[in-house]
């Protein structure tokens, strides 16, 4: 008796290693596009998922974007089915324009995730994303061309909250090849290899192939690699971030810190503890230009005004201290 195909084998362990540990019962939603990477863990889930006793799901977001976008949905849906997941749920998403085309989808998409999972409920549930190596190597490249720092060239995460992503040390051609052999159709997104299409997937059809060209087909994996090593510096960098702020009591009056005190620490730590301090207040999400600005306030101040943050919030160096300035509320008389 043979077993499965390599490449079948290979998702299915994957996912049963990310899921490891979790409890009988467990609700596993698969977030599916009906393309080849989705649809491949759809279908390693829906095994593992019998084998482990965990409840499985799939959820399909339709964003609207194309004109054939109900087909295209209705067909991931059957396929998910054919994969062996018979709980398929397709939600139905307006996409805005906000931090343009492409972060507006992904947050759409997100919200109907969380909304679909949150109206289930059940034990401990997990969303599952079907992210690749190459995936991964291409977030990667995009972050080093905006001049990203460690947290964003450290690429995707394998698990964020309930969001794992098993497939990370897996090719493209992987699940490719499990689709093929498990008999599925999957969809391909045309937009995905335009060559003049998004920068993604301008990234996928003319750099890679370049890069693989002349550095060889490693460097997929070296990239992916190189994320993995920046994810670790950058946890233990943001987890003494977070613990110089616990500990600094004598640097903070109110909601003021000492800039004396901050501008003491390693600029590694300071820039994040900066970060967190906005971020904890509402202010962000903090581009390096928001970071870099509030930093000159502690570290080379020329008597320079309020920095503008996300929100209408602001920073400014008051008496030697920074402050975090909410607009929501209403100054003390």
């Amino acid at each position: 008796m043979t077993g499965p195909h390599p490449s079948v084998a290979a998702v299915r362990n994957a996912v049963r290693e990310a899921l490891d540990g979790c409890d009988i019962g467990t609700r596993v939603w698969v977030a599916c596009s009906g393309g080849p990477d989705s649809l491949a863990l759809a279908a390693a889930t829906g095994y593992v998922g019998r084998k482990e006793g965990y409840l499985t799901g799939a959820i399909i977001v339709d964003h609207g974007l194309q004109a054939d976008s109900g087909v295209v949905a209705e067909r991931a849906a059957a396929e998910v089915r054919r994969a062996g997941i018979h709980t398929v749920f397709i939600e139905k998403v307006v996409v805005g324009r906000e931090g343009g085309l492409e972060a507006a989808a992904r947050n759409a998409r997100y919200m109907a995730l969380n909304n679909r999972i949150d109206a289930e409920g059940g034990l401990n549930p997990h969303l599952l994303t079907g992210h690749t190596m190459d995936d991964q190597a291409e977030t990667v490249l995009l972050a080093l061309a905006r001049g990203s720092g460690a947290r964003a060239l450290s690429g995707i995460p394998a698990r964020r909250g309930r969001i794992v992503r098993p497939l990370l040390s897996l090719r493209r051609k992987d699940t490719v090849a499990a689709c093929q052999a498990l008999g599925l159709n999957p969809w391909h997104d045309p937009t995905n290899l335009h060559p003049d299409g998004p920068k993604r997937s301008q990234l996928r059809t003319k750099v890679m192939p370049a890069l693989v060209d002349v550095l060889g087909p490693g460097v997929v994996s070296g990239l992916a690699r190189s994320a993995a090593l920046l994810q670790a510096d950058a946890d233990e960098l943001e987890r003494q971030a977070r613990s110089a702020m616990s500990t600094s009591a004598s640097a903070v009056r109110g909601e003021e810190w000492r800039c004396d005190m901050l501008a003491a620490l390693p600029d590694a730590i300071r820039s994040r503890m900066i970060k967190m301090l906005a971020e904890n207040k509402g202010a962000g999400p903090l581009t390096a230009a928001h970071v870099t600005a509030i930093d000159q306030l502690i570290t080379d101040f020329r008597g320079q005004g309020a920095v503008s943050l996300p929100g209408g919030f602001e920073a400014r160096r008051e008496y030697g201290r920074l402050v975090i300035i909410d607009p929501h509320k209403k100054p003390s008389p």
